[in-house]
């Protein structure tokens, strides 16, 4: 079993829970953080999965989360950041605070975390230690009702290159890419034929592809500042 823990932020749900639990069965010690109270909650704690709840909605948010983290642990094997908010746009007067609030949890909250949490890297006794981003394909293209999440991923794509540059080469820091790779359990089958035609290989994969993809980046020694793509060929369409 790895001596020091993987954190995986907002990894209550969907990705990131199943990333967490996986990471369990292949022996690791893992740290989430969560927003809300959930009943997931209570299965993953059965299983040794540490949780802290988090709210990175404003910058004493963060700074309270990364405090109380360094209480839980004293090192990193990896930071997954995997947090984040699907705000859409909107004309009216919260306009200003829903992208504030985008910002905070993209981008404001990863670079204070990969800062400030650096210490628990350098402190980890194996010989990879990683920061891993997840960003999402709307970053290539923009988004007509979600601009400012769409800017603040690519904000947050952005970083990727910076901390890769500033931590080479003790620490690897790269991203991971999504498109569509899950269905939600509301979504009818002509939502799923939707989102199966728009990308070349017609499919809705599931969680397993971004855990694969985490998994490659966390065993590939040679690998930093690099965006993975996980859209199933949609560049293509």
């Amino acid at each position: 079993m790895s001596a020091s823990p993987i954190l995986i932020t907002g990894g209550a749900q969907r990705l990131g829970r199943h990333c967490a639990e996986r990471l369990v069965d292949d022996g690791h010690q893992v740290i989430i953080s969560y927003r809300h109270e959930r009943e997931a909650l209570d299965d993953m704690r059965k299983r040794g999965i540490v949780t802290l709840q988090a709210d990175f909605s404003s910058e004493a948010g963060i700074l309270d989360f990364i405090a109380r983290l360094k209480t839980q642990t004293s090192s990193l094997r990896a930071i997954v950041h995997n947090a984040s908010d699907w705000a859409p746009d909107s004309r009216d007067e919260d306009a200003g605070a829903i992208f504030e609030r985008l910002f905070r949890v993209h981008m404001q909250a990863p670079y204070l975390i990969n800062l400030h949490a650096r210490e628990l890297l350098d402190a980890c006794a194996e010989p990879q230690r990683d920061i891993i981003h997840m960003t999402d394909y709307v970053v290539q293209k923009g988004s007509r009702k979600h601009a400012a999440y769409a800017a603040t991923k690519a904000g947050l794509d952005n970083l990727t290159l910076s901390f890769a540059a500033l931590y080479a080469p003790s620490i690897q820091v790269n991203a991971i890419a999504p498109a569509l790779i899950m269905l939600n359990p509301g979504d009818d089958e002509e939502y799923a034929a939707k989102a199966r035609s728009k990308s070349a290989m017609q499919m809705v994969p599931g969680p397993g592809v971004i855990y694969q993809s985490l998994r490659y980046l966390l065993d590939n020694r040679y690998v930093t500042g690099t965006t993975l793509a996980v859209d199933g060929g949609r560049h293509l369409q």
